[in-house]
């Protein structure tokens, strides 16, 4: 926790009394502001008030006393209608922020770089990964915002220290000065519509990552898209170096790696190439995207393509998102827990060949039927939880499969049939494309129980540590 100096002497109304709400407290009033909190929870409210903090209805208070409102992100800014908080504050015209946006506001008086990431999908990655290439590379970083820590539970901002932030749309459109040194947008499809009514709307919040942007700033924006290929031709007017990313098209002008090949190029000569094919971490094409991004703010932030390609090589990947977690001889195994669903499994089942593929939990529906094209790359599947009957109809005679139950069960199989089989590049893979409630509380906690049987194998060598607790972390 630090002091959010650029408030001092400031009122503030802060609506919301979770984690990011509460830090933010602290650091607006160790800053010298006075605080006035409260939540549209009764209990939340109790828990605040008995902690210390500076509870204050804010139904009661005149907003014309105040310098501004601090938003938490999971409040309504303007869909499905605005929250009363800023009904009266735009009524007393005092701006509406976040805490991403004091936390920017110490980083810029700090001599802080902001590295700021959003995007529909693998925004999550992409800022591990570049936090990961930057701290490999012996830069002062910090990790944060909608991943991992809250910003004022970052270390304070300093002079030459970098923050790779991601940010989602809702803390984006609470942040009106944001303006980061490297703005990654990875790619726009239909979300939080009910927080923003339109996808036009939508995708004009996400632009906002570029749109401050100026000379000597530097923009990286997919372009397999139509949203982001049209916000990639409107930020060419901000003066910031805007580098267009493709994993489809083979760019004359950007970074693109359509072929797994990351080459980065200027007016059509190859200034630079990293072969991602050999990542363990990065599979797929939707993690060329996330590397290329990664690649361009290190490049921007002044680090060489060697040392970034050695980073990319050691990154261990996002816990329970196509992880690497061990090996038993060649035989590697895959955390893919977070894959509760048949659209998340198909990026793993498209990312690898000779798959024993752990499957099952609770379905949602259409279970993995929209997977079927997929089976070549399976050579066994063991099924566990509910839906192991209704998985086994749909695969039926498709490839060989196994009604495991459980998932320690399911691992030991698995193995068993890989040892025996010697398939070249095989993998064990847990991608369930199923809610995990049956037997876990949550994904994570079925991503643990997997690394933890992958441990008690004979003969496994962790990658991450075989403990749940170490592993979640």
């Amino acid at each position: 926790m630090f002091p959010a100096t650029t408030f001092k002497g400031k009122t503030v109304a802060v609506f919301g009394l979770a984690r990011s709400g509460t830090a933010t407290i602290e650091a607006l009033q160790l800053g010298g502001a006075t605080v006035h909190a409260w939540d549209d929870s009764a209990p939340s409210v109790e828990k605040g008030r008995a902690a210390g903090l500076p509870i204050s209805n804010l139904h009661q208070l005149d907003f014309a006393t105040l310098d501004a409102l601090v938003l938490s992100p999971g409040v309504p800014l303007t869909h499905p209608e605005p929250h009363w908080t800023v009904l009266k504050a735009r009524h007393a015209g005092i701006e509406v922020i976040g805490d991403t946006e004091i936390f920017a506001r110490e980083a810029a008086a700090a001599g802080s770089r902001i590295v700021a990431i959003t995007g529909t999908n693998g925004k999550s990655t992409t800022t591990a990964l570049t936090g990961h290439v930057l701290a490999q590379a012996g830069l002062d970083v910090d990790v944060g915002g909608n991943i991992g820590k809250a910003v004022f539970l970052l270390r304070q901002p300093v002079k030459g220290r970098v923050y790779v932030l991601e940010l989602s749309s809702f803390q984006i459109d609470l942040m009106p000065r944001l303006d980061p040194h490297v703005g990654i947008l990875t790619n726009i499809t239909p979300d939080h519509l009910d927080r923003h009514g339109t996808m036009e709307n939508y995708a004009a919040v996400k632009s906002r990552i570029f749109a401050s942007q100026h000379k000597g700033d530097t923009a990286l924006c997919g372009v397999d898209d139509d949203w982001c290929s049209a916000i990639a031709e409107r930020t060419v007017a901000t003066g910031s170096d805007l580098r267009r990313v493709s994993v489809v098209k083979d760019l004359s002008d950007g970074i693109t790696a359509h072929d797994g090949v990351l080459r980065d190029k200027r007016s059509g000569a190859v200034k630079a190439e990293i072969d991602l094919r050999a990542m363990p971490a990065l599979k797929g094409r939707h993690n060329w995207q996330n590397a290329c991004m990664a690649y361009g703010a290190a490049i921007a932030l002044g680090v060489d393509t060697e040392t970034i390609a050695a980073a990319m090589m050691s990154f261990p990947g996002l816990a329970h998102r196509m992880q690497q977690v061990g090996r038993v001889g060649a035989i590697a195994f895959i955390n893919d827990s977070k894959a509760t669903n048949a659209d998340a499994a198909e990026k793993a089942l498209a990312s690898f060949e000779n798959i024993y593929w752990i499957a099952g939990g609770i379905a949602k529906a259409g279970g993995i039927e929209p997977l079927q094209p997929l089976f070549g790359h399976v050579a066994r599947a063991y099924l566990i939880g509910q839906a192991a009957k209704d998985f086994a109809n749909t695969i039926g005679a498709a490839l060989p499969y196994e009604d495991c139950g459980t998932l320690e069960h399911a691992v030991v199989a698995a193995l068993r049939d890989a040892q025996r089989e010697t398939k070249p590049g095989a993998v064990i893979l847990l991608s369930p494309a199923c809610a995990s409630f049956d037997q876990y509380p949550n994904f994570e906690v079925r991503g643990d129980a997997f690394v933890k049987a992958v441990s008690l194998l004979p003969g496994s060598e962790m990658t991450i540590p075989g403990d749940a607790h170490a592993a979640r972390t």
